[in-house]
């Protein structure tokens, strides 16, 4: 059950595409949606750069302050617009302990929701997934960067390799997987296993138990291939 639904907000004038994401994860689940707008504590800066005058460090709080409070505003109208169950908050810490607030944080929650880092311009945000996925240990929804539209799961891609990390994302990903339309799971052999066409079988017969509707697909590629074949696999069969 999915019924506590966490995102970060953008500072500033950045894209509320994870925002505009997690609303309709929130109204598909009818779960409560909190956003967050993460602050770093003014008394922080201070002490990495203590060459800065005080009316310096007064001015960067205020414009702190101020980009969280548009953050949480424009979460709530979204919210409110959308008749959602929400609330919004600010969550203050230091420099050095914001992904670890991020991950104390998501501790609490069925679900966090972040965006993806942009490859072009990726500053603290590879930080903060890393440490909610790794520190959190509640499940962890990445928004694509370039994703346009709202939450949508008609065709669900499964990546199996029987491994811990696997099969800990199937189990996570339980309460989507038993609404999609259809489920596919991609196994990928490298050329000398070409010949295992039982790879995933297992695991789609447990999904089946589940009422997921479930097919197998193998994928034969190199080694060093796995991870662009499986994306590629995944937009030829427009995987949602």
């Amino acid at each position: 059950m999915i019924k506590d639904v966490l995102v970060t907000l953008p500072a500033g004038d950045t894209p509320s595409f994870a925002v505009d994401y997690a609303a309709t994860v929130a109204r598909t689940f009818n779960a409560h949606l909190t956003g967050i707008a993460l602050v770093q504590d003014v008394a922080s800066a201070g002490a990495l750069f203590d060459w800065a005058p005080g009316i310096v460090l007064d001015d960067y709080r205020r414009e702190v302050e101020a980009a969280a409070e548009a953050a949480k505003a424009r979460f709530d109208e979204t919210c409110q617009r959308e008749g959602l169950s929400a609330e919004s908050m600010s969550l203050n810490a230091g420099a050095v302990s914001l992904p670890e607030l991020l991950a104390r944080t998501a501790r609490r929650f069925d679900l966090t929701i972040l965006p993806q880092a942009d490859p072009e311009d990726e500053r603290s945000e590879e930080v903060m997934i890393e440490a909610a996925l790794l520190g959190s240990g509640r499940p962890i929804l990445l928004v694509p960067y370039f994703l346009e539209g709202g939450f949508k799961f008609d065709r669900i891609l499964v990546c199996w390799d029987g491994s811990h990390n696997a099969a800990r994302a199937i189990a996570d990903a339980m309460p989507f997987l038993t609404r999609a339309k259809q489920v596919e799971v991609v196994t990928v052999v490298t050329d000398g296993r070409a010949n295992d066409s039982t790879a995933g079988l297992c695991i789609a017969r447990h999904l089946a138990r589940h009422d997921v509707i479930v097919e197998v697909r193998n994928i034969v590629t190199r080694a060093q291939d796995v991870s662009l074949r499986i994306r590629s696999h995944a937009a030829q069969h427009s995987a949602d």
